[in-house]
């Protein structure tokens, strides 16, 4: 059962989210800066400035990809491994339909008040900036 769901509702069409997601350019406008590839086992990381919690990197791998619809990896930071998934459907009036997950998160992190409402906080924030990079 996934720890973090969310759903969001663009007015875009799936392929332009799709790229958004999957795009290392278009990931920088809205994540951080990486070096994404959209290819199952490749590596790769998400860098932010780094804090006195965080060094700031993500690791990730690639863990499955299905133009347009499925993009699966995992998402590792201060010893924390995750995973991500996007599900990607169009809706009857042609807007694109996300629905986002993320699981595995340890008991550690569950019992630590306020762990993964940040998480989902942070992901809805995300969330926004991807609609404002697919829908201008």
């Amino acid at each position: 059962m996934a720890d973090i769901t969310v759903d969001f509702q663009f007015s875009s069409s799936i392929e332009e989210v799709w790229k958004a997601l999957t795009d290392s350019e278009m990931l920088a406008k809205w994540i951080w800066k990486n070096d994404f590839t959209p290819v199952i086992g490749e590596k790769f990381q998400f860098r932010s400035e780094p804090n006195e919690w965080w060094d700031g990197i993500i690791h990730g791998e690639v863990l499955e990809v299905e133009e347009p619809h499925i993009l699966s990896y995992t998402w590792a930071s201060a010893g924390e491994t995750t995973t991500i998934t996007w599900t990607l459907s169009t809706n009857s009036n042609s807007a694109t339909h996300v629905y986002f997950e993320q699981t595995g998160f340890s008991k550690e992190t569950k019992a630590t008040k306020g762990a993964i409402e940040g998480a989902k906080y942070s992901w809805m924030n995300f969330g926004d900036q991807l609609k404002q990079i697919v829908e201008q």
